[in-house]
């Protein structure tokens, strides 16, 4: 097999899921106070490091394998595969939580603009949802390039913060961790979180058209869960620094970067995360696009290419209004709410009907 081809089968998936994953999950920083630190220092780690990982990483190995094997690609015919008649349930929550996200991802493009530069909130707000709607009329093999080279961008940029941080900060990070501090509620925190990570898997499914084998699915999923968490880990250590005034701030990577001083870096980082914005933004649109394609076509209709930045610049326009709300509300309230549905209708069905299905499944021809 060519290094293109292992990249594309094995390294793609991930890569993409990481890319969705970040914007609405951790880019701000506010989602890892909401789930993780607010637990804790340490009660925090053993969220992340526990539950979330491996969670995550088990829910990617057999749904990815799922997908291959049923050759279903789109959210629509993944669960109507898992769940029969009861794939409708994922669709109602799936498209709340894009309009949940896009919001979010919205809130966060206008506070990172208006801190940053002085912008206009909603300049910020307008500028990303046409970055989204832009990219999504691109298509499939514009928006798989996209992420992954981003998610490779956003890998270097998270290492130079995080040895920035130790360098500035290392001292109090060290103290913050010897003290301890773990809270109730970690664990429960922790599947929550990858609930919400496992219930995008559906939307990382054009991109696992090119895993072939049992083999490939399952790798791809094993290093969906750490190429998806260890910018987190990286994130979430640097921000221990400030610990505990960090816990109040409305985007605490805007926070942390100020404290680190250096206006360059702050400017970049920014860039770099309204990339990964738009990336998340785009790949969860292009999934619901993709599910309306799958559905036209069996029926023999063919979705016309004007459709995709259609819908697409609906559902932003309602995500805009309803990012008014403000990002902490959005992620504590929203975000809480969705995860316990996600358990549910996403990570108990994965790993038991999912699993009962592909041990039941004919063997392959050799």
């Amino acid at each position: 097999m060519s290094v293109s081809n292992k990249f594309r089968r094995i390294l793609l998936p991930a890569l993409v899921f990481q890319s969705i994953i970040i914007g609405g999950g951790y880019g701000t920083g506010r989602e890892l106070v909401e789930f993780f630190l607010q637990y804790g220092p340490i009660g925090g780690l053993l969220a992340m490091l526990g539950p979330t990982l491996i969670i995550t990483t088990l829910c990617c190995m057999v749904g990815f394998e799922f997908g291959r094997a049923f050759r279903v690609y789109d959210y629509r015919s993944f669960y109507g595969k898992l769940l029969g008649r009861g794939w409708v349930l994922y669709e109602v929550i799936f498209l709340v939580f894009i309009l949940l996200i896009m919001a979010v991802l919205g809130s966060a493009a206008g506070n990172f603009l208006l801190e940053t530069f002085k912008v206009p909130y909603a300049v910020g707000v307008v500028g990303l949802l046409a970055a989204v709607a832009f990219l999504v009329f691109k298509g499939t093999a514009t928006i798989e390039k996209f992420l992954a080279g981003w998610s490779l961008v956003l890998f270097a940029v998270y290492a130079v913060l995080f040895v920035w941080s130790i360098n500035r900060f290392g001292g109090e990070m060290r103290s913050v961790l010897s003290q301890g501090g773990v809270e109730p509620g970690w664990f429960s925190s922790g599947v929550r979180y990858a609930a919400g990570c496992v219930g995008l898997i559906p939307a990382v499914l054009f991109a696992t058209r090119h895993i072939e084998t049992r083999r490939e699915a399952l790798w791809a999923g094993f290093l969906t869960g750490p190429i998806t968490i260890l910018p987190a880990l990286l994130f979430y250590l640097a921000m221990l620094g400030k610990y505990p005034e960090i816990v109040s701030r409305p985007v605490p990577a805007n926070y942390l970067l100020e404290t680190l001083g250096s206006r360059g870096f702050q400017v970049f980082f920014q860039v770099m995360l309204f990339g990964t914005l738009i990336e998340t933004g785009s790949g969860l649109i292009h999934a619901f696009n993709e599910r309306i394609a799958g559905g036209l076509a069996t029926v023999g209709k063919t979705m016309p290419s004007w459709w995709r930045p259609a819908i697409a610049i609906g559902l932003l326009v309602i995500a805009a209004a309803l990012s008014r709300f403000g990002i902490i509300n959005l992620i504590a309230k929203g975000y809480g709410t969705i995860t316990w549905a996600y358990i549910f209708v996403v990570v108990i069905p994965i790993l038991t009907i999912g699993v009962f299905k592909l041990v039941r499944r004919p063997p392959e021809p050799a």
